[in-house]
């Protein structure tokens, strides 16, 4: 029996690769600057490929604290106008619907974030959605595939770019910090994990009949 869709290979959850900028930690009160999003997919010998990239600098909400050590972190300027940002309403309405449609292509039901850390990401564009009334969204609503726990099972390391460098991945520290950057490698680091699990075995399952 073969296992090449991916549908079967998470349960008809879709893997959608995201890492955010921000304005500080607390989702509630802290704007988004910055997402990108990477789409997965399967080819038909079951290894998982990046797909699709979407990137947005996004235009802090009204009434978000924004907080001098984040900005010094992540070096944005939120009121740069050359960073040509959209409203956080367009960034995810856009995002949701190539979502969808990967899902549907994809036979999905659900699409799972992966991120490194993902409760931090998942918790901003969850907190961002509901802000947005945006209904209807393509996300599960608790569960994520964190990459910073899945390496550190899979090589003893959680921060991103020891994760990456334990995989023979390249990683720059000086790119770093970027979410267009930090999506490009962890898709790259949630691929090889997942890619190097088939290859031991891992998947597909080995199901005997009795």
């Amino acid at each position: 029996m073969k296992h090449n869709n991916l549908n079967e290979r998470f349960r008809k959850f879709y893997p959608v690769v995201i890492d955010v900028e921000t304005t500080g930690f607390n989702h509630k009160k802290n704007a988004l600057l910055e997402i990108a999003v990477i789409t997965l997919q399967m080819d038909k010998h079951g290894w998982l490929k990046k797909e699709k990239t979407i990137h947005f600098h996004i235009k802090p909400f009204k009434g978000s604290l924004i907080e001098t050590e984040s900005l010094q972190f992540n070096k944005i300027d939120p009121f740069n106008p050359l960073r040509q940002a959209v409203t956080e309403l367009e960034a995810l309405q856009c995002i949701c619907d190539i979502i969808q449609q990967s899902m549907k292509k994809n036979k999905c039901n659900k699409s799972i974030i992966v991120a490194h850390n993902a409760h931090f990401d998942h918790k901003f564009i969850m907190q961002a959605i509901k802000r947005c009334k945006i209904k209807n969204h393509p996300f599960h609503n608790f569960s994520t595939f964190d990459t910073a726990t899945l390496s550190g099972l899979a090589v003893g390391q959680t921060v991103l770019a020891k994760s990456c460098k334990a995989f023979g991945l390249k990683f720059n520290n000086q790119n770093a910090h970027s979410a267009l950057y930090d999506t490009l490698k962890t898709a790259h680091l949630f691929c090889t994990i997942i890619n190097k699990w088939k290859t031991l075995g891992g998947w597909p399952p080995n199901i005997q009949k009795n």
